[in-house]
């Protein structure tokens, strides 16, 4: 028995973050070779309820506080927890059913709140069934889309991918199965990792985000040149910096250091000469502005069309999956050869490409009937809101999926826009404008927002299978039940809260849907979208790609804020520390291997009480201390705890033993 499989007895294999060696195999915890409890009554059943609870969760708290939380941690910390109090045996292959089957919620949450509820706030007419059929449509495109790409992103690119919220997820699964050391390690952290972001969440005891605005020099260089140093001191996004490791972590704050740092204040040097407002639906001096506004009204449009660019160059590079992919599903429609289904091992199984085929043609046709029928009411209009769901979604799929296995970020509200403003672009050049056009953009950018949100999360579940030893084809199969019921809860309850509280006042603000709004509605009028910066950002990328920089993870720190991606880097650097003190390679390693577990309980505890956070101050609990937490000195002692949680992170991970 080889070094990997012993391990595996008691945890994931040595292999399983590392790059394997010419030759080397990954063995799963679950042995291919056998069958395991999986789907049945149980874990079907738990997964659906799992599916309807966090999907109206979700969509009620995301419409409240413009955020969707992540579900998969807290399923399945919610699935171990389960199968430990009913003591059922062999429970793993179990708990990643649930798991994938809830997790459905958040992805159609956030695809569907992101876009749909601007139709109410444009006061269009919208029903159930519209809102149920765009969610329920874009998730089974994610997942058709994202199927044929499966092992290339979890098994080809083994190691090179760190999965951040997939690592974070297998841990707490593993620790729940094996228990043990393991087990200790995760729940100790778990609950510090949790408590220290409660504590900044609820109490606001101390500030979220630290910034250079605490020292008198520090707001006026932020005022006078527009440089600003910010850093969200949380737990779990430096646990999730951990766990992206050093590479990527680097790569990605530095495109937010080119932004925030070269962009910004070149902006803010032109700006403080121009007498008039510059852009794109923008009536504000650039001289008046913040960094911030600055970032938000034309930098962030940069990031934007960087990642729309890095998708198109992902695209081309990985043509030669998707020509197989194409070839198989057409050998397998046409009575050729395929070594799927019977003839494949049981953890490398996926739907069969007939399947894959079929769906999607079927899927297509539902989605031409529905903007027939239900949305556009003209032949050509139909034809071509069905072109630009198919083509965008799957160009996008990819992106998506490479942007979860990179950060554990998904910028789906980025691509969304940029699905918003070309579908407007070319709706309004077949003749369809006004009241009917922004209905069908709206809807469009619902569907294709599900799909991408479906199928960045769908690639995290199928990454714990792979690393866990689950049968794929499963995986795939209930992931649309658990799409459909996710996605009829979502649609009653929107529509359960427009009649309720409306999506316009202080209840329910819904930012994201709102931001939308606002975008379709001059689109519509034949007013301009910020096309230049778009073309500077996919320039960005095709340069980034010439200097072999990759180029999404750049384009993705130019998008995301900056105080989200200095922790990362962080978290990157605690990595490289405890993995290169000895010069003992098996105790670097097992240090390393421990920080894998702490940073994985930060994140989980970190997931599950934000979930309780936000719960509480939903239902009126609010013990915030709000004109403390917005202090200065609550932001130098953030950046005290902060250190404070960095030192145990480190000095928890070189207590690792060898053996």
């Amino acid at each position: 028995m080889s070094e990997n499989e012993k391990k595996s007895s008691f945890g994931l294999p040595t292999n399983a973050y590392t790059e394997l060696k010419p030759g080397e195999k990954y063995v799963p915890i679950m042995s291919a070779d056998k069958e395991y409890s999986e789907v049945n009554f149980w874990s079907v059943s738990w997964g659906l309820l799992m599916a309807v609870l966090f999907s109206a969760a979700a969509a009620y708290l995301g419409l409240k506080i413009g955020q969707v939380f992540e579900a998969a941690i807290p399923i399945a910390i919610l699935a171990v927890g389960l199968s430990t109090a009913t003591k059922r045996k062999g429970a793993l292959g179990e708990n990643v059913i649930i798991q994938s089957i809830g997790a459905a919620s958040g992805a159609i949450v956030a695809g569907a709140i992101f876009t749909l509820p601007a139709l109410y706030i444009l006061n269009l007419e919208a029903t159930f069934i519209q809102i149920f059929l765009a969610s329920m449509f874009g998730g089974f495109l994610g997942i058709l889309f994202l199927i044929p790409f499966r092992k290339y992103f979890v098994s080809e690119m083994h190691g090179k991918f760190p999965f951040p919220e997939a690592t974070a997820t297998t841990e707490v699964l593993v620790a729940g199965e094996k228990g043990g050391g393991q087990a200790i390690v995760l729940v100790v952290s778990g609950i510090i990792g949790g408590l220290y972001d409660f504590i900044i969440a609820s109490f606001g005891w101390w500030s979220e985000v630290f910034s250079s605005r605490v020292i008198p020099i520090g707001e006026a260089v932020a005022d006078k040149f527009k440089l600003i140093f910010k850093m969200n001191v949380g737990a779990a996004v430096m646990g999730l910096g951990y766990i992206v490791g050093l590479k990527y972590a680097a790569i990605i704050t530095a495109g937010s250091f080119v932004a925030w740092y070269v962009i910004i204040p070149v902006f803010a040097y032109l700006g403080s000469a121009i007498t008039m407002p510059v852009g794109a639906n923008i009536t504000m001096l650039i001289k008046d502005m913040t960094p911030e506004q600055i970032f938000s009204n034309y930098v962030r449009h940069i990031g934007i069309g960087g990642i729309a660019m890095a998708g198109l160059i992902g695209i081309i590079k990985s043509s030669g999956v998707i020509k197989t992919a194409f070839s198989l599903g057409f050998n397998e429609l046409f009575g050729g050869k395929h070594e799927n289904e019977k003839s494949a091992i049981r953890t490398q199984r996926d739907i069969s490409m007939k399947i894959i085929v079929t769906g999607i043609s079927f899927t297509a046709l539902l989605i031409f009937i529905f903007f027939m029928f239900g949305v556009v009411h003209n032949l050509l209009h139909a034809i071509v809101g069905l072109l630009i769901v198919l083509i965008i979604a799957f160009l996008f799929t990819t992106v998506a999926a490479n942007a979860i296995a990179i950060v554990g970020s998904n910028p789906v509200s980025g691509m969304t826009l940029m699905t918003l403003i070309l579908s407007s672009v070319i709706l309004v050049a077949v003749g369809l404008t006004g009241v009917a056009g922004m209905t069908s953009a709206l809807i469009i950018g619902g569907v294709v927002c599900t799909a991408l949100s479906v199928a960045g999360a769908f690639v995290t579940d199928l990454k714990i299978g792979y690393w866990l030893g689950s049968s794929p084809y499963k995986q795939e199969t209930w992931k649309f039940l658990g799409t459909i019921v996710s996605a009829a809860t979502v649609g009653w309850v929107i529509l359960l809260l427009n009649n309720t509280y409306g999506f316009t006042g202080n209840e329910l603000p819904a930012p994201q849907a709102n931001a939308m709004a606002a975008v379709i509605k001059p689109l519509m009028s034949n007013q301009p979208a910020p096309w230049m910066l778009y073309i500077a950002g996919a320039l960005f990328s095709l340069i980034l790609t010439m200097i072999n920089v990759p180029a999404l993870a750049f384009a993705l720190g130019m998008y995301l804020p900056l105080e989200l991606n200095t922790p990362i880097l962080v978290g990157g650097l605690i990595a490289h520390y405890v993995a290169t003190r000895s010069k003992d390679e098996k105790l670097n390693n097992a240090r390393k291997e421990r920080g894998i577990l702490i940073a994985s309980g930060f994140i989980a505890g970190g997931a599950l009480m934000g979930v309780v956070s936000v719960i509480l101050k939903s239902s009126g609990f609010d013990w915030r201390l709000h004109e403390w937490s917005e202090s200065h000195g609550a932001e130098i002692l953030g950046l005290v705890m902060f250190a404070a949680i960095i030192g145990y992170m480190i000095w928890d991970s070189l207590r690792a033993k060898k053996d």
